[in-house]
């Protein structure tokens, strides 16, 4: 860590930039903007999966982000929106039925506090003790299954939602092509943008295609219309319940394997390392999750997505997620804004998606790639290959009260594969080899 408490980001014009460097303002805020659009589908669809509200979620994934900026001293680029990890917890200890607004979201919330805590506490430990006990349970082998089977996780969520009718499948492959022609046959600031840019062409190709040709459903604008630009989003109060918040208290070890994995991909695009920022990235998450919770917002995490964005356009810089962060709390605010977004066809966001979930997988690969995993090791081999499917075919577990979904059991079982066979006298040499940036 530097003396100084945040970074000097000197200006940097073209190629990759680092963290603690930053483009020219206008091209900074333009890529804030993209990623705000590639956490938007995300940080927006798990509240309403589990009753909270949308612009809410919104609003504290910018708080969150700004939280976790400060405890982190600026130095990891990463955005904080709403983790999938507590969709099926949540509705476990609500008994949530589906749609509108939860009624038991209080006791929800109790739970998240204390997920938080719990997450804040084991970021504490490590700040003090390091993370080399972490990295003991969660080696490279792991973090990169980890992160792969996120992306391999949600990619189901992408398709289906996108081939409801053939008309939509045909969408989502038009929108995929649109940003793959952006990434690819674009140069500079159009480049960076692909996400953001691919999507505005979809789009407009979708509009087309339905609402002038009838091809499709047609985009309907009356509740953007309709709706003021500025409110107060639906805030809630948490409900302390014993059972609930033991029930939802352990998604913190999820996160504390999420969050790792993301930060060694971070790492290993950057070519920075970040492993003595982990525990206080640890505490700036936890942190984050309460103070949503508190409000009645979800649970955040650092996102995958997002992370996603920054492999495509190799601009790493952290001030972006300010930008993105102060755009989510002016959004948060605005429910035109949000009946905007809800405009969006799901073909258009299903083929984005498939494009940000790949790149997810991809990252995950990265890591095992720049770790030098050696898969002529049996343990690395299994303990990926089994997580990968088990994430992939969202294997899920229900143990006494405690619903354990495809991503938890992929990671857990992940961590306790690698624990049980790392007894194997032939998997020490490979194993003490696999470190981090050696």
């Amino acid at each position: 860590m530097s003396a100084t408490l945040f970074p000097r980001w000197p200006v940097v014009r073209d190629g990759v930039v680092a963290p603690d460097e930053r483009l020219p303002w206008p091209q900074t805020f333009a890529l804030g903007l993209q990623h705000v659009v590639a956490m938007f589908g995300a940080t927006v669809l798990a509240p309403l999966l589990m009753g909270f509200d949308a612009n809410v979620a919104i609003l504290m994934s910018g708080i969150g982000t700004l939280l976790f900026f400060v405890v982190v001293g600026g130095r990891v680029p990463s955005y904080l929106g709403s983790s999938f990890a507590f969709i099926g917890v949540v509705i476990a200890a609500t008994g949530y039925a589906g749609s509108g607004p939860n009624p038991d979201i209080g006791v929800a919330l109790g739970g998240i506090i204390a997920c938080g805590a719990l997450y804040t506490l084991i970021g504490a430990i490590v700040m003090a003790s390091g993370a080399g006990w972490i990295e003991r349970f969660m080696p490279p082998v792991v973090t990169g299954a980890v992160v792969a089977v996120i992306g391999l996780n949600l990619a189901p969520i992408a398709v289906k939602g996108a081939t409801t009718t053939d008309f939509d499948a045909w969408m989502a492959l038009v929108t995929v092509l649109c940003v793959a022609g952006v990434a690819v046959f674009t140069r500079g600031l159009v480049q960076k943008l692909l996400i953001l840019v691919g999507l505005v062409a979809a789009y407009l190709v979708y509009l087309l295609l339905a609402n002038g040709l009838q091809l499709g459903k047609p985009i309907d604008f009356a509740a953007v219309a309709a709706s003021a630009w500025f409110g107060l989003p639906r805030f809630a109060s948490p409900v302390f319940r014993a059972d609930a918040m033991l029930l939802i208290a352990p998604v913190a070890i999820i996160l504390v394997a999420e969050n790792l994995g993301h930060i060694k991909a971070v790492s290993a695009m950057t070519g920075r390392n970040l492993d003595p920022l982990l525990g206080r990235a640890f505490v700036g998450d936890g942190l984050a999750t309460m103070l949503s919770g508190s409000v009645g917002g979800t649970g955040v995490t650092t996102y995958a997505e997002n992370i996603g964005v920054m492999a495509a356009t190799r601009v790493y810089s952290t001030l972006i997620f300010v930008v993105a962060a102060a755009v989510a709390i002016v959004l948060g605010f605005s429910p035109k804004f949000g009946a905007l977004i809800a405009t969006i066809p799901t073909a258009v966001l299903g083929g984005v998606s498939i494009v940000v979930f790949g790149l997810i997988t991809v990252a995950g690969a990265k890591i095992w790639i720049d770790n030098r995993v050696d898969f002529g090791d049996n343990r690395n081999l299994i303990v990926a290959a089994v997580t990968l499917i088990l994430g992939a075919g969202d294997f899920s577990l229900n143990i006494g009260g405690f619903a354990l979904g495809g991503i938890g059991t992929a990671t857990f079982g992940a961590i306790l594969l690698n624990a049980l066979l790392g007894a194997s006298p032939a998997a020490v040499g490979p194993v003490a080899r696999a470190r981090p940036f050696e």
